[in-house]
Formats: C-alpha cells, structure tokens, sequence
C-alpha cells in the first residue's frame, strides 16, 4: 500500500490552509468539533481532580483512613487504564458519536452518585466506576480527530484536546474550593457555624493544646494562646483543672509510646466523659458568638479559606462585620487554629459539588452529541469544499457506516514492533513525570525546606510549563511532518523531548553535589529543571497522538486505548517505585536514586521513540 505524503500544499494547520486551491467560503465545521473535544476534556479532569482536591474532606465526612483515600484513587486510576482498549474498540465498532456521549453520560452520573454515598464501599465503587467511564474518551477523540481533521492537522488539534485536560486539572483546585464554599447552607441562626459534639475529635490531644506543659512554651501572640486563655476564663475551677489533668495524661501516655512503642501502634484516644465533651464545645460556641474573639494582629497569618480570607480583610479595615459574618469568620479561625480537632465547617461542601459537576456533563454529553458526528460527510452542515479538504492525503475509501467491523486488532497490535516501542516509551516517560504531580512538593519541603505558600507555587510552575509545551508542540509537530516525512515527523520530537527530560533530572543530580551556598542548589534552580521536564513531555505528546491517529486506520480507539493503557500502567507502579526508593524519611542520597530512575526511565523512553513508524498501519486498509 501506497504511503501517503505530507505535503506543503495540505499545510499544517489543524486546517489546511481554507483558501488554497480556492476553496475560500467553505465551512468550518472541524472547528467547532475539535472545540467540543476540547470542552468534553475539560470536564474529564474537572471529574478526575475535583476528587484528589476534596479527599481531605471526603475522609473527614466519611471517617475513613488516608489509606482508604489512596485506595479510593487506586481503584479510579487501575479501571481507567485496564479498559482503555476495551472502550476504544466500542468507539471503533459503534461509532465515536454514540459511544463517546455515552462515556460522558456515564462518568457524570458516577460522579454525580459519588455525592450521596455513605461509606468507603460505596466510594470505591463509585471511582471505579468513573474510571470505566472516563477510560474511552480520549481513545474516541483520537478518532474523531483522525477522521475531522487533515493529515498535516492531527498533532495540532490533538494537543488543543489534550490542552483541555491540563486546563481543567488546573482550575479544578481553585473551582472546586470556591464551589464547597459556595454551595455549602447557610443559616441565619448559626446552626451552620456552631460546633456539636460530633464536630469535635481527638478531645485529650485538644486537651494538651489547650494546657502545654509548660507556661513558658505559650506564645502570647499566637492564635493557639489566644483561644486557649479565652476558653480558660470561660471554665469553671474544677473543669479547667480537669482538662490540665486529661493534657497531662496525654503527654505521658505519650511519651510511654515513644520509649516502648507496640505494635499496636500509636496510643489510642480513651473514651471522654459526653458531659465534658458538651463543656467543651460551649466554651468554643461562645469563642464563635463573640464579636472580640478576632485580633487582627494575632490571626494576620492564619490561612483560612477563601471566605475566611474576604472576612478577615474586611475586618482588618474595621468594616462592620455582621452577626452571620462574625461567627463564620471565628468558626473557621477555630478550624484552622485546631486542625486536628474541629470538624470543617465545609465538610458536607463536597457533595455539592459533586453534584454540580454531575449536571454540568450531562450538558456537555448533549452538546456532544448534536456537534459530532461520525464522519464529516454525516454532518449536514459539513460543505464538500472542507469535506475535500479533510480527505486530502488520505489513501482510504469512505464507506458508509465509518466504523470498523469486527473486534479489536488485538493481534495485529501485539505483532506490531512500532506499537511495543511506543507502549514501552509511555511506559517509561509515566514512570519518570509522575513524580511532578505526586511527589514534588514533599521533595520541595524535605530537601529545600520551602516554605507552604510558595511550595505551592514552585510545585504548580512545572505543570504551567506543561501547558504551554502542549501548544507548542502541536503546532511544531505538524511543522516539522510537512518538512521530513510522517516516520521522522513523529519520531524526533518524540525522541528529542525524552531525551531533554532525561538531560533535566541530569541537571539536578549535578546541583545536588554543589554547596549549599551555590544559586544552582536552591530551590528555584531544581524547579526551572522541572519545568524542562513538564515542557518536554506535554511538547511530545501531540506527535504520540498523532502517531496512533497515522497507524490506527479505522481502528484509532483501540489503538490509542492501548498505548495509554500501558502508559497508565506507568503512572500505577511509579508511586510504588518512589515509596520503595524513598521510605518514610528520604535522605538526600534516597532522592538522587529516585531521579536517578528518572533519568534513566526518560533515556529508555527515548530509545524506543526511535521504534516508532508512522507509516506502518496496524492494520492495512485498501487504497481506493
């Protein structure tokens, strides 16, 4: 079979250029459709992150452990990547369209469900479920745009999908923050922001908060001293001598722990008298309800969320605050002095927006459906003219269903050299970039002791660099495939961003062996090297969508389903890699072994990114 050719004259825009060859006034219909990809994508990781985000809440409410939380995105992230092929097959066979709006219909309603269940059962059904869900639908858009978009066009308009999926992982944080606060009740009569019982953990740890050991430890300006003294004055004799009792137990208990530890592990917390419990919580009520509990000067550095933040400020300026304003701003200063030991008043806050996110999908599923179709000459608003141009370079013969028969090319994948170096390569780049979303900030705090606010900010750089490697590399993929031919169009950016990545985590193990004092062993410097590495593997991506796109024919879900299969698989074992290599109290040898691997992981990527032919379809199709 005839190997088709780019050319200058198809041009690389995620359109061929709409006036060459007079086909000026020609629909543009790819347009929108390539945008409702995008859209769908957005939404996919709003569902995916929104959890990650509110999983500190989750456990709280469900009083489950951070084991069964990271049990909860196991379970989502091991049925996303084992049903990838599977869901990429039912695109192929049924139809993109139908198939990929079901997907959407399906995860929104799981993620929807997610909202009432009541127990860690129940959860992890729910991301599994959602995992099922979400597992074909970037398969089905690497179809789509196969077949919406001109052969020179493909790696453009797959990093503008794939773009979605960034932007939406990094306004999840931020949109779902504001979405629990916003959707969480609000009373006039202070129900929501007073304390009950079951609001108040760990009564004996709270205990040794409120009466430290010494009187010297206390720090007058603290928030801890302040709510401490005002809930003192509040006690009775006999109960504050009471609770300086229990603090007093606590620390011994303590203290007997840590010099003869069991296996029992840590000490646990021994029933608390209800009637003591009940004394407790009137005193923090009455903290609540007081319009002099908020000092300026004490609280100016208290995170507090968003609303807590306006609140604050606004009584910082000596703006009156009302009754309502007063008792949610001191609730949450409570919060956050006592972390351990006051339940969230935004606690409930997640199933909202569960909800919320839910609804908003099967919006997009509808929008979906109208826009798409399966082949740009089943849409009615599709003109011949962009129809033409869409088809040009191709070597296949439209037939009239435009989808593939049969089952997945199972076979013919796991025969194909090209398609094991390509699994292989996003095996290896998974292994050695999960590390930015998982393990960069503990690295950011351990080695380089930066503090949470700008930890927070030099751990989301990388992923913004990300972004913009995304939009890039589409565009320069597309480029560079007019110039050298289809093989080498995929294989050297593929080749050169792993092998730049593997160069970035060289750069850090070199600073690690420099003195303290130098400004290459700093913080700033190991984060511009993180960058390089985010920029290099979202710069790359494109060219590997594309690649599938060239070889998978009418095939391009299971094909694709099966490289991020394998690729998933990548992401699934390198938090075990990492825990193995770190343990509980990483050493800075421990963290030069792991980047290390890293660095290795992205030159063994790169070896089999030279594997890779574009040329080859997985399975052949006759020319027309």
């Amino acid at each position: 079979m005839a190997t088709p050719t780019p050319t200058q004259h198809s041009a690389p825009l995620l359109n061929g250029d709409d006036s060459a060859g007079g086909r000026s006034g020609m629909s543009r219909v790819r347009y929108l459709v390539v945008f409702v990809s995008m859209l769908m994508a957005v939404l996919l990781y709003l569902d995916r992150f929104c959890v990650s985000f509110a999983a500190d809440y989750i456990r709280e409410d469900l009083e489950i452990s951070q084991n069964a939380v990271a049990w909860m995105f196991s379970f989502f992230f091991w049925s996303y990547a084992l049903a990838q092929v599977p869901s990429g097959w039912l695109s192929d066979r049924y139809g993109s369209r139908i198939m990929l709006s079901l997907y959407i219909v399906s995860w929104s309603l799981f993620t929807l469900l997610t909202g009432v269940v009541s127990g860690l059962i129940g959860l992890l059904i729910m991301r599994l479920a959602c995992g099922l869900g979400q597992a074909g639908a970037y398969p089905t858009s690497a179809s789509v745009v196969s077949k919406w978009i001109p052969l020179t066009g493909r790696a453009a308009a797959s990093s503008i999908v794939a773009l979605g999926g960034r932007c939406g992982g990094a306004i999840a944080p931020t949109l779902t923050a504001l979405l629990m606060v916003t959707l969480v009740p609000v009373s006039e009569d202070g129900t929501t922001e007073r304390l009950t019982p079951p609001d108040l953990s760990a009564p004996q740890h709270l205990c040794s908060l409120l009466y430290p050991e010494t009187q010297n430890t206390k720090e007058t300006n603290s928030p801890t001293f302040l709510a401490s003294s005002n809930i003192s004055k509040l006690l009775s004799d006999s109960d504050r001598i009471y609770f300086q009792s229990l603090a007093t137990k606590h620390r011994r208990d303590n203290a007997s722990h840590e010099q003869s530890p069991t296996a029992s592990g840590a000490p646990g917390e021994p029933d608390f008298p209800a009637e003591k419990k009940v004394t407790l919580i009137a005193a923090f009520n009455s903290l609540v309800e007081s319009p002099e509990f908020f000092n300026k000067d004490v609280h100016a550095a208290t995170d507090l969320a968003r609303e807590g933040e306006t609140l604050k400020t606004l009584a910082s300026t000596g703006t009156p605050l009302t009754e309502q304003q007063n008792r949610r701003l001191n609730r949450l200063i409570l919060e956050a002095t006592f972390p351990d030991n006051i339940r969230k008043m935004y606690v409930d806050g997640w199933r909202p927006v569960m909800y919320f996110y839910g609804a908003i999908g099967f919006l997009v599923a509808g929008l979906y459906w109208v826009v798409v179709r399966n082949h740009p000459s089943e849409h009615p608003r599709c003109h011949p003219r962009e129809l033409a141009l869409i088809d040009e370079g191709r070597n296949t013969t439209p037939d009239a269903k435009h989808v593939a028969d049969g089952g997945a090319p199972v076979i013919q994948l796991i025969k194909s050299f090209s398609m094991w170096c390509d699994c292989f390569m996003q095996t290896g780049t998974n292994i050695a970039w999960v590390f930015l979303v998982t393990w960069l900030p503990r690295y950011l705090r351990d080695v380089h002791e930066v503090p949470i606010e700008q930890r927070g900010l030099l751990a989301g750089i990388p992923l913004a660099a990300g972004v913009v490697g995304m939009l890039m590399g589409g565009k320069a993929t597309d480029i560079l495939t007019t110039r050298v031919g289809l093989k080498w169009g995929r294989r050297l950016p593929l080749f050169a961003t792993k092998i730049s990545g593997a160069v970035a985590y060289g750069c850090c193990l070199f600073f690690s062996t420099l003195p303290e004092t130098s400004p290459y062993n700093s913080a700033v410097s190991y984060t511009v090297c993180f960058c390089v590495v985010s920029f290099s593997v979202d710069f790359g991506n494109p060219a590997n969508w594309a690649f599938k796109q060239d070889v998978g024919g009418r095939h391009v879900g299971s094909v694709l389903g099966w490289g991020n299969m394998w690729g998933n698989l990548g992401a699934a074992i390198s938090p075990l890699i990492y825990d193995a290599v770190l343990g509980e109290q990483p050493a800075l040898s421990d963290w030069n072994n792991m980047m290390m691997i890293c660095l290795v992981a992205f030159v063994l990527s790169g070896l089999c990114a030279l594997g890779i032919d574009a040329t080859k379809p997985i399975v052949p199709e006759e020319a027309p």
